[in-house]
């Protein structure tokens, strides 16, 4: 198994590899859409920073859950011992519905998602901090569409995240 400080220097290197396929692009690239269901790289990149930014609080609520014994879930972990990979084939349907949460509505500028995005890596650093010495495994927050995910699960969920947006935006095909 992956230690934390694995998982988040390839969450890092994921966030590092999606910021360079959607900076330098004009304000016609940034916001092209080849049909009306699909997202532009705009759109990708205010989702990634709005799912991270709910993912990465959830983990601090529930850690805090923990710590006042107050668990934000309980239950059966479903997912135990499977990769992020498994879990969403077993979870998502092809198109998947964003939650309400993480969907793209302000738009603006994509120097403001980029920026957003960069200073995700200070909260993840944090947190890293946070759960050194702790059983990742034991620490569950519930994600909408998949459901109960440990720590490990959710970390490897930001990396799975990032590499799948910038896959969508790389078929754009807008450089």
């Amino acid at each position: 198994m992956k230690t934390l400080n694995q998982l988040i220097h390839e969450v890092e290197q994921a966030r590092s590899a999606f910021i360079q396929s959607v900076s330098g692009l004009s304000f016609e690239q940034v916001n092209f859409k080849p049909a009306a269901d699909v997202w532009s790289v705009l759109q990708n990149t205010e989702h990634i920073v709005r799912a991270e930014q709910s993912g990465v609080s959830g983990i601090f609520k529930a850690l805090d859950g923990i710590a006042n014994h107050r668990p934000v879930w309980e239950g059966i972990p479903v997912h135990q011992g499977l990769s992020i990979e498994e879990i969403v084939d077993k979870t998502w349907q092809t198109k998947e519905q964003v939650p309400e949460i993480a969907a793209p509505i302000w738009g603006g500028s994509i120097d403001y998602w980029i920026a957003m995005l960069k200073s995700q890596s200070i909260l993840l650093a944090e947190l890293g901090k946070l759960l050194e010495g702790r059983n990742l495994e034991e620490i569950i927050y519930p994600h909408p569409i998949s459901g109960p995910l440990n720590i490990y699960q959710r970390i490897e969920f930001l990396r799975f995240h990032l590499n799948r947006h910038q896959s969508q935006v790389e078929r754009l095909n807008v450089r």
